[in-house]
């Protein structure tokens, strides 16, 4: 028997949602799935590298998430796991302690299915993850492993972190729904600091069901994150799931960098504008010129200067254990001066106010995620621009997969609002989802291992990728340092 034929997979792209309703029907299913999951992460993880570690123990446990394997970002701690923080620092360190988001899951009875790669503490030097889409491509950055692990189907749920664009962009480079959150509204305790002004924790799924859902059992407080601020609770029904906003009032907001964005990317753009218009949407266009030319260098100001105050003393006493790359974003840190600082902590809490007065009578946002398909090659996790605005303000997000581009890669809208609006941009999400029933389907990289696929693109994309990009080969990317060492002795 062939290894591929071993593989006895559930459907393609099965959500957290639908999993539930299926293992409340027959809780034996739920420890078979997590089996299912390992072997198929066994089976695809030595071409796309998605995870640092895995669990010895997928068991399914009691609770409202129940039999849900859920990959954690290598930056968030896990007591019985390794937690490197994508660096060789920590290669051998296991924390004394959870992060409070994986206590919260474990309380849920959710299954932590291990470490899924990040890039170096989050920030730019990449890791050995590919794009399940096209291994030439990368999957994008810094939750490279949650998004790649959730496209290829080996998780339904993953954790990711963002300070610039790490969820949202890599969700649309693999064709999954990505959701930032609030600032605050998850607690950050255990998750390793970039940048403690902007970062958030955020999630990857295949549904805007199944994020809506990971934020309403998972928001709360911290008394060791002074950040956090709860959300106004709400709950997720697993039979039906959240009741989508109809009808809503869209902003259209292409921003100045507009003009840099790939014709495809544009096209799958203006196609979806149009179909939610004709559905009853209505679609205005709306410029935030302060929010798209200002905060750019207010944003890197933030972030180089207090990722420089967290990161100096570890460079200093372990310079050979740090990228070039790291070490030059700290260097550039070091030329902002307190006066830069404070006044890109004012412009940020001035364009938060303000964006809620610019959208009134808007339900949510619709823009880019990205300027196009992910980039060919793994030296560079794409461009956070279209991202970076509603990091700046703490406002949600949502990344949800619309189309294709050129080389066969995914492209994705973006749906976000103001600040604190969770609930209405996940409704409003949940209605764009609905009226474009667009599903990708598996990427060939799983296709490849007896995974199913849930629509026809597979045998369309499999043709136009291997035309576009000589077909799909193992990487020949090697891990830089030792930091890889977990991996290769545990998957």
């Amino acid at each position: 028997m062939s290894r591929q034929s071993e593989l006895q997979t559930p459907k393609a792209g099965e959500g957290a949602l639908e999993l539930l309703h299926r293992f409340a029907a027959d809780p034996a299913a739920a420890s078979a799935y997590g089996e299912d999951c390992l072997k198929r992460t066994q089976a695809i993880e030595p071409q796309l590298k998605a995870f640092e570690y895995l669990p010895r123990d997928v068991t399914a446990k009691s609770g409202p998430l129940g039999g849900i394997p859920v990959g954690i970002k290598d930056i968030i701690a896990t007591s019985d796991m390794p937690t490197t923080n994508g660096s060789a620092i920590y290669r051998d360190h296991v924390p004394d302690a959870d992060a409070w988001v994986v206590a919260r899951l474990r309380d849920l009875g959710a299954t932590i299915f291990g470490k899924t790669v990040s890039t170096e503490f989050a920030w730019r030097h990449p890791g050995p993850t590919v794009n399940p889409w096209n291994p030439a491509h990368t999957p994008g950055g810094s939750s490279s492993g949650s998004a790649a692990a959730v496209a290829a189907g080996l998780v339904p749920l993953a954790l990711g972190t963002q300070t610039l664009g790490s969820v949202i962009r890599p969700a649309a480079f693999n064709g999954v729904v990505g959701f930032k959150p609030s600032f605050g509204a998850i607690p950050r305790t255990g998750v390793h600091p970039l940048s403690p002004s902007l970062d958030h924790v955020g999630f990857f799924a295949r549904r805007v069901d199944d994020v809506a859902l990971a934020l309403s059992l998972l928001a709360g407080t911290s008394a060791d994150d002074l950040h956090g601020r709860p959300l106004p609770a709400f709950t997720v029904d697993i039979a039906h799931g959240l009741t989508p906003l109809g009808k809503p009032r869209l902003a259209v907001v292409r921003f100045a960098k507009w003009e840099r964005a790939e014709a495809e990317q544009k096209g799958v753009f203006e196609s979806v504008s149009d179909r939610l218009r004709g559905a009853g949407a209505v679609v205005e266009e709306v410029t935030l010129t302060e929010l798209d030319t200002a905060n750019w260098d207010a944003i890197n100001t933030i972030m180089l200067s207090e990722a420089t105050t967290i990161f100096s003393g570890l460079i200093a006493r372990y310079p050979d254990r740090v990228s070039d790359v790291m070490k030059g974003h700290v260097e550039s840190g070091r030329t902002k001066s307190a006066m830069d600082y404070l006044a890109a902590k004012t412009a940020q809490a001035e364009r938060q106010k303000a964006l809620a007065a610019e959208l009134d009578g808007f339900d949510a946002v619709l823009t880019l995620p990205a300027f196009g398909e992910a980039p060919r090659g793994l030296d560079w996790t794409g461009d956070a621009e279209y991202c970076a605005p509603w990091t700046f303000v703490g406002a949600p997000a949502v990344a949800l997969p619309a189309g294709f581009g050129k080389n066969g890669l995914p492209l994705g809208i973006q749906v976000a609002g103001p600040y604190r609006n969770d609930l209405q941009v996940l409704r409003v999400a949940k209605w764009v989802e609905a009226v474009l029933a667009f599903d990708p389907g598996v990427p060939l990289l799983a296709g490849q291992y007896g995974l199913p696929s849930q629509s026809d693109h597979l045998t369309s994309r499999k043709r136009h990728c291997d035309k576009s990009s000589g077909g799909f080969q193992p990487s020949t990317v090697k891990p830089s340092h030792d930091r890889y060492r977990h991996r290769e002795q545990n998957l």
